[in-house]
């Protein structure tokens, strides 16, 4: 018998330090894994200063990058999806919309404006991958077919960011007519001698590739970005053999032709405004081209428009 026994305690689970840093301070990049601080990453117009990795940015982010002073005129904005088909698979499309709406605080996927790059005006389409991946419907369709006509009717130059997961399942055959739609538009365009700078961004696939993505007078995408109309992994299970490496990717698509330039995103507003000037596209008067105090102090948020065409299919 022990002369001394040892009382066991039973181990408790001790309560963690709260930290003393705020979340989201410090982003990791899936390029280099590194860790970035954020406000640096975001002064960098979220490209890794270490490995030039693009990370995904937003519309609203895409458009202050391009336009003269982060100023821009927006059009359409109240457009919203009416759910046509009633369209259910494992939550109904409406409550689709409305939480996509919460989170990004737009009606849908795309965002189309006017303002001046590098005083030129223009008229952008900007998509919007966090809104159901960025998939074009009805009202995408309809936004960027009446910024083609703004275009057309004001003799201003084009430019499409497309960033989307291709044409929207939930709208059926309505989604895939905004291929048709959009392409008549840009062929009218064409006939009218004004430029179209299509710009690819990752991901940039399915329809939207299929169509008005591909159809530029000039196409520009970012480093390494995903551009192809079927997935890398459905392909392969299709044809059972294995992919290139970096197939579907943007470099590899230069190398065979399917686009024209590489872009860094630090470059692009000086490389779309060297385009337009090639194009013909003439700088604004000098007294209109400055960015207007009421629009300068709405950024980054752009101030509504209303849409003057009928709204179609």
């Amino acid at each position: 018998m022990a002369w001394f026994k040892r009382a066991r305690k039973p181990i408790t689970a001790t309560k963690e330090k709260a930290s003393r840093v705020p979340e989201g301070l410090w982003v990791k990049c899936a390029g280099c894994a590194q860790v970035i601080y954020n406000k640096d990453l975001a002064s960098n117009l979220n490209v890794c200063p270490k490995c030039g990795h693009h990370f995904r940015i937003g519309a609203a982010d895409r458009l202050r990058m391009l336009f003269d002073g982060g100023a821009w005129t927006e059009y359409d904005k109240g457009l919203v999806s009416t759910d046509p088909l009633k369209f259910t698979d494992t939550k109904p499309y409406r409550t689709r919309l409305e939480s996509s709406i919460e989170a990004t605080g737009l009606k849908d996927a795309v965002v189309t404006a006017s303002g001046h790059i590098e005083g030129i005006e223009t008229s952008v389409a900007a998509m919007e991958y966090a809104f159901i991946g960025g998939s074009m419907g009805v009202v995408v369709g309809e936004k960027i077919a009446r910024a083609i006509e703004r275009a057309l009717d004001e003799r201003r130059p084009v430019v499409i960011i497309c960033c989307s997961g291709g044409a929207r399942m939930m709208e059926g055959a309505l989604s895939l007519m905004q291929m048709a739609k959009i392409c008549g538009a840009l062929a009218r365009l064409g006939r009218a001698r004004l430029p179209y700078i299509s710009v690819l961004t990752d991901p940039t696939t399915g329809g939207v590739t299929a169509s008005f993505a591909m159809l530029g007078d000039l196409n520009i995408a970012e480093p390494k970005a995903l551009i192809g109309f079927a997935g890398p992994r459905v392909i392969e299970q299709t044809i059972r053999q294995k992919l290139p490496e970096g197939f579907q990717r943007s470099e590899f698509l230069l190398e065979k032709g399917m686009i024209d330039l590489i872009v860094d995103r630090r470059e692009m507003k000086a490389v779309v405004a060297n385009a337009l000037r090639f194009m013909g596209a003439r700088r604004a008067d000098p007294l209109e081209a400055q960015p207007d105090l009421e629009l300068v102090a709405a950024a980054p948020r752009a101030i509504g428009g209303d849409g003057s065409p009928k709204s179609r299919v």
